[in-house]
């Protein structure tokens, strides 16, 4: 479990590298949906499975059309690759930033051990995101639709910024 949960924050770093030093939005949105994978991954491996599953779902039905959306409006005839000059340098210099912060905070980290929730009780009788899920649904269902209006407004933020020289994606064909 170790092994696999140190590969997944590996991963997740180097991807989320990859998507910062990425100035194109068609490798940027993929690299995006693997860091969500990743980072879903990582929050099974903590024992929030219904968690990881919410947020994978909410990020494919609502964050990746977004990203479409936009990479279909700002086309580039010859976009950046990973494998580009300008790219691989900014990689690079993020990687070396990346190991330069973790550096400053690595003391202690290797004695600690990753368990799930419900390997810290003696008697689970449930697990733990059950009752976050009760949570979320009881008392956060304003910030359920507040959440909700933010993702339509970004929606409409993401149209406007990217409609180029024409009148935008709203217009009377």
């Amino acid at each position: 479990m170790l092994y696999l949960m140190f590969l997944l924050l590996l991963g997740l770093v180097l991807g989320l590298v990859a998507v910062a030093s990425n100035p194109s939005p068609f490798f940027a949105a993929l690299g995006l949906v693997v860091v969500a994978g990743l980072g879903c991954g990582l929050l099974v491996g903590h024992g929030a499975s219904f968690l990881s599953l919410v947020l994978f779902l909410i990020y494919l039905g609502g964050m990746l059309v977004v990203f479409a959306y936009s990479a279909a409006l700002a086309a580039e005839p010859y976009p950046e690759s990973l494998g580009s000059l300008p790219v691989a340098a900014l990689m690079v210099v993020y990687l070396l930033g990346v190991g330069v912060v973790s550096s400053l905070f690595w003391g202690g980290w290797y004695e600690a051990c990753w368990l799930a929730v419900e390997e810290l009780g003696e008697f689970c009788a449930s697990r733990a995101d059950v009752a976050g899920v009760a949570m979320m649904y009881s008392f956060g269902g304003g910030m359920l639709v507040v959440s909700a209006w933010v993702l339509l407004l970004t929606l409409f933020v993401v149209l406007e910024l990217t409609r180029g020289l024409g009148r935008g994606t709203l217009r009377a064909v």
